[in-house]
Formats: structure tokens, sequence, C-alpha cells
């Protein structure tokens, strides 16, 4: 039994994302979630969300939460948002805002062929 829990848009750069993610990649969902809380990066607390909520996810579909394993996270760059802010001698200087979208898939342990048909 596998659930998914997706978050579009968020204000995190990508490549900071990704780094958080490959701390808990394939870790029981219990022990990621106890290394999320405890990781110095703003990051962190926004990848808890989404593992929190697949979970969450999970226990609604009837799996056995004590049993999640962490399967997939998947850190994709959104949209840029492009702003400008002023620069000197009344020039404005071009800055730029990364969006990700953080997609995060859970499974029982006992789940490895993925014969749900996700």
């Amino acid at each position: 039994m596998q659930a998914v829990a997706k978050w579009n848009y968020v204000r995190v750069s990508p490549q900071k994302a990704r780094l958080v993610a490959d701390l808990v990649r394939g870790l029981y969902a219990e022990e990621a979630l106890a290394v999320l809380e405890r990781t110095n990066k703003r990051a962190a607390g926004l990848i808890r969300k989404v593992l929190q909520s697949a979970v969450a996810n999970a226990d609604d579909l009837g799996g056995d939460v004590d049993e999640l394993v962490v399967k997939s996270i998947v850190v994709n760059e959104g949209p840029r948002m492009k702003r400008m802010r002023a620069a000197a001698r009344g020039r404005a200087a071009p800055y730029v805002h990364r969006l990700a979208h953080i997609v995060i898939t859970v499974a029982d342990d006992s789940d490895e062929d993925g014969e749900d048909g996700f």
C-alpha cells in the first residue's frame, strides 16, 4: 500500500530542499520525522509537513503507520518569481525567488514491488 503527498509552489530553493530530502530517503517514517525535527535547515520543516501529510494519507487508506517507509522524495523545480530591487544611480537589479514542488511517497515495508498499481 502506497500513499502520496505533494506540496506545490513551496518558497524554498529546490537545491536546498534536496539536501534535506537526501537525509531521510529510505528511512522509516517515524525515524525520518525525528531526523527532520532535529535538522537545522529551513527546508526540514517544510518537508516534515509533507511527510506528515503522506503518513496521514496512508492512515486514511488503512495502512499500518508503524511499518511505513519513505519510498521516494522528489523535489522538482517550480516556476521562478522574477523581481526587481532598487540599485545605485536609479537602476534596477533583478533577483529570482526559486520555488519547489515536493512529492513524497510512503509505502509499507512489505510492499517492495508496488503491486498496488502506483
